[in-house]
């Protein structure tokens, strides 16, 4: 393979341009037949992107991408830190879980059932995508039928509380919110083995065999991508300063066409997108192997998961299913995305401590099915998320120690204005339905009180923490949230200096940074874990091109060696290798 340099991508940025507006112009006037297989998705960026086939074309999105690239890179946005923003917004215990984790009724998992929720309008999909030929009508026996043939590893528990299983691990709440601020029943692990943790993010691609419902439209990115398992959305790559726009969407596509979209002209993968093949192609089953190989001989005793489970748009179907279903588009995702996906010696059955990242409230809407990842917690016999913000108590009786983990929703950070970065804003009123609603799932009531519903949310949120810290006896004291190091920096500096929080766990950023004692966090550690491959990571991972690079590495997990006295962290590239490490000490 060979590699391009930092000043050959800029250069090839200008190439890109002009063969982007050379394409565009191709495919307003060709007369192509409709491929459907071949899709031209939309970017994390603003607008509109041209589909392959020319039928299903949206002349004046295309339009608009043309001239808005045309345009970059003096609109692409200003100078921002990486701890400021997102750079682009842009087995041995087993038994131990099982039994002081959660023995969970899941009589009520209702594979075969219809999709509920509210009969609104969908979003407009978040992939400009062709035709498809299954009828609407039908998706719902299809992904029955899908979930049929999938395996039922999550309906292992049918304890029930006839049998002795009593408290929130037995019963879900009458609604998502129901149990917000929760304490999760205590895990204990025993022995004095080296205990370890894992830590991941932004993981879960897109289901490109999911059989879309509610009027949305097919999750094919680009050709191949209609396929069993995930498949990795490419977004636009900046450099790190992100003020030049190095590979925009629409041209990071020709990276990932299998051969080639057939629909634009000389198509070809351009240096300046700094795209490995091979890596770029498969992040997430990358991450996923080298996390296997790792926890073979770490044996780590759960997960932290800092969001963005599910590209695009979290699970793909309206708020509002009831707490004690799983819809089949949820189950579907589920098992394609996860389930398959993090498993093995050391991995399967081990706990998920999760919250909901941006993509998961439906990344430019509100309404997706957030509630359904609550709700898995009830179907699952590792996902924990009992809330969108919630505690879990960790003891090592005979290594003398434990944990407090906190688990807070900070989302409200892409929670804009209406008009505002309608790509990348929950409440984005040109994606949003008019109207909108997860009022009956406890979510905000209307694209109109979208905003100000995440903004007191989080409110809610930094008072139950402020709350709960002093609180904690625990020799160690965690927060793991969505948003990256530097959000909401002189919160979490109060939180560590008066509380003495130890470490803060986040994600957002598609790429892998350890912020040992930072400054700017008043000697908080914070490391940010969003290399988990669902998404395209923030640079090249080319190891020769680290110029734009804002951490130690682009797609990987971390590793935390914890005792009563010191936790170790390791940041573990997708290739199994350690790229950095920190050592942390209780304050």
């Amino acid at each position: 393979m060979v590699f391009s340099t930092s000043s050959w991508r800029r250069t090839a940025l200008l190439a890109a341009s002009a063969s982007l507006a050379v394409a565009v112009a191709s495919l307003l006037s060709a007369d192509l037949a409709a491929d459907d297989e071949c899709v031209i998705a939309l970017p994390e960026g603003e607008g509109q992107q041209p589909d392959c086939a020319l039928n299903a074309l949206q002349k004046r999105g295309v339009q608009a991408a043309a001239a808005r690239i045309a345009a970059e890179p003096a609109d692409a946005g200003t100078a921002t830190s990486p701890d400021a923003s997102e750079a682009s917004d842009n087995n041995n215990n087993n038994n131990n879980h099982n039994n002081n984790n959660k023995n969970k009724n899941n009589n009520n998992n209702k594979t075969g059932s219809t999709e509920t929720g509210q009969e609104t309008p969908a979003p407009e999909s978040p992939t400009n995508l062709n035709n498809d030929n299954n009828s609407n009508n039908n998706n719902n026996n299809n992904n029955s039928n899908n979930n049929n043939n999938s395996n039922n590893n999550n309906n292992n528990n049918n304890n029930n509380k006839s049998s002795g299983c009593e408290g929130i691990q037995c019963k879900p709440p009458a609604t998502a919110l129901g149990y917000k601020g929760v304490a999760w029943p205590t895990m204990s692990f025993p022995g004095k083995k080296e205990m370890h943790i894992f830590a991941i993010g932004d993981w879960g691609g897109l289901d490109g065999s999911l059989v879309p419902i509610e009027g949305r439209k097919q999750l094919v990115v680009y050709n191949g991508g209609r396929k069993s398992g995930p498949s990795v959305f490419p977004r636009n790559r900046w450099n790190k300063q992100t003020t030049v726009l190095l590979c925009h969407h629409f041209v990071f596509l020709q990276c990932y066409c299998d051969p080639v979209c057939p629909t634009v002209t000389n198509p070809k993968c351009l240096p300046g997108c700094g795209y490995e093949k091979g890596v770029d192609d498969q992040a997430q089953l990358l991450v996923a192997t080298a996390m296997k190989a790792r926890a073979a001989k770490s044996n780590p005793d759960y997960i932290l998961n800092v969001g963005d489970n599910f590209y695009w748009g979290g699970i793909e179907k309206n708020c509002g299913t009831p707490m004690d279903e799983l819809s089949p588009t949820a189950k579907h995702q589920f098992d394609q995305i996860f389930e398959g996906i993090y498993n093995g010696p050391g991995l399967s059955g081990k706990p998920w401590l999760s919250v909901l990242g941006n993509h998961d409230w439906g990344g430019r809407v509100f309404n997706n099915g957030w509630d359904q990842q609550i709700a898995y917690t009830w179907k699952s016999n590792r996902w924990i998320m009992p809330a969108p913000y919630w505690s879990q108590h960790i003891e090592y009786p005979d290594l003398g120690f434990s944990v407090d983990i906190y688990m807070i929703d900070s989302n409200a950070m892409d929670a804009l204005d209406g008009p505002e970065s309608p790509s990348h804003n929950i409440c984005s009123s040109q994606f949003n339905p008019a109207n909108a609603d997860c009022s009956m799932a406890d979510g905000p009531p209307s694209l109109g009180a979208c905003k100000s519903w995440f903004w007191s949310f989080w409110a809610e949120n930094q008072a139950w923490l402020e709350s709960q810290l002093p609180k904690s006896k625990a020799d160690w004291q965690i927060v793991v949230t969505h948003f990256p190091c530097g959000h909401q920096k002189n919160w979490y500096r109060t939180l560590h200096q008066k509380y003495g929080l130890d470490l803060l766990v986040t994600g957002h950023r598609h790429d892998q940074e350890l912020h040992a004692a930072s400054e700017e966090l008043g000697g908080l550690t914070c490391f940010v874990t969003g290399g988990g491959g669902g998404i395209s990571s923030e640079a090249t991972p080319n190891p020769a091109d680290k110029q734009d690079w804002y951490g130690e590495g682009q797609y990987g997990f971390y590793d935390l060696t914890i005792s009563k006295t010191e936790m170790l962290i390791q940041s573990i590239n997708y290739d199994g290798k350690v790229w950095k490490e920190a050592t942390v000490y209780p304050k």
